[in-house]
């Protein structure tokens, strides 16, 4: 039996869009917190299956495959691959499912996400946990990223598309077991008729290619000040190449009651089923009023 209910909506355009919902497994508990947990460019909700099955023992936790990517329907309109339409796309989501009050979780993308529903919906976020992304993003990751998305040869079987994944993301992930690599391609790959595809639409790379501002808007500093009342957990990983030691520095000092852990042997992003990491997040839930 799946841990989740898949949950079906329509976004304000029209495309019909996809996210896991996680029911809150501590009995009696009527009304639970609920995290929102948000992917990264080219992932999806898959991303957070193992996080989502630790929370939810006292959570619930909707995990969204934002548009163009997992189950929610491609975008005919290119231009609507951007961070301001997944954030209306998100708060969409909320109001589908009747949610008010929410802890939102978001990798790389979906932390950016994070930042500006937190500075124009401070009112209904409780708290942000924010994996390996700030309100600057090194150039170095930013150019790797884009010389991979949308534009990896097709694959066509399982063991090539593992060989990919790693290629592509063993700087993130050195000490992964072969195991470990094959449920991470199971992750980012659907299975059509037994070919390995992409969960992803390739055209979600032509924005970030076009222009550079979509895929990191030049100051977010001002964004990051809004949520200053907001609770927040900054996850990085040790070797990661978009989040700097620096940026997080400068974070701690405009908030500083910031809270932040740093994964050892991770680059860009951190899982997030790493052990200090679920400690840290779980301990940053339970101080939230």
């Amino acid at each position: 039996m799946a841990e989740y209910v898949d949950h079906y909506y329509q976004s304000t355009d029209g495309l019909r869009l996809y996210a896991r919902d996680y029911a809150c497994r501590t009995p009696g508990r009527a009304e639970p917190p609920v995290v929102l947990c948000m992917h990264g460019l080219t992932r999806n909700s898959a991303d957070f299956a193992g996080l989502a099955s630790q929370l939810s023992q006292a959570c619930r936790v909707v995990s969204v495959d934002c548009r163009g990517r997992g189950k929610s329907d491609y975008d005919p309109v290119v231009a609507n691959y951007n961070p301001a339409v997944y954030v209306q796309d998100m708060l969409t989501l909320l109001e589908d499912l009747q949610i008010d009050k929410v802890i939102l979780c978001g990798t790389s993308m979906g932390g950016l996400m994070s930042i500006m529903m937190g500075a124009t919906q401070p009112g209904r976020i409780l708290g942000m946990v924010i994996n390996d992304i700030g309100p600057e993003i090194d150039p170095r990751g930013l150019d790797r990223i884009k010389a991979y998305v949308g534009k990896t040869k097709p694959v066509h079987n399982w063991d090539d598309a593992v060989a990919q994944a790693r290629e592509i993301n063993g700087i993130a992930f050195p000490d992964f077991t072969d195991e470990e690599w094959k449920e991470f391609t199971r992750g980012i790959y659907n299975d059509v008729d037994g070919i390995p595809v992409l969960a992803y639409d390739p055209a979600i790379s032509q924005p970030i290619d076009s222009d550079k501002d979509v895929a990191a808007p030049p100051d977010l500093w001002p964004l990051f000040d809004a949520v200053s009342g907001i609770p927040l957990l900054v996850v990085r990983g040790e070797t990661s190449d978009i989040l700097a030691r620096s940026c997080v520095d400068t974070m701690r000092e405009r908030k500083p009651d910031l809270q932040y852990v740093e994964i050892p042997g991770r680059g860009h992003a951190p899982t997030l089923n790493e052990a200090l990491a679920l400690e840290a997040i779980e301990q940053f839930l339970q101080g939230l009023p």
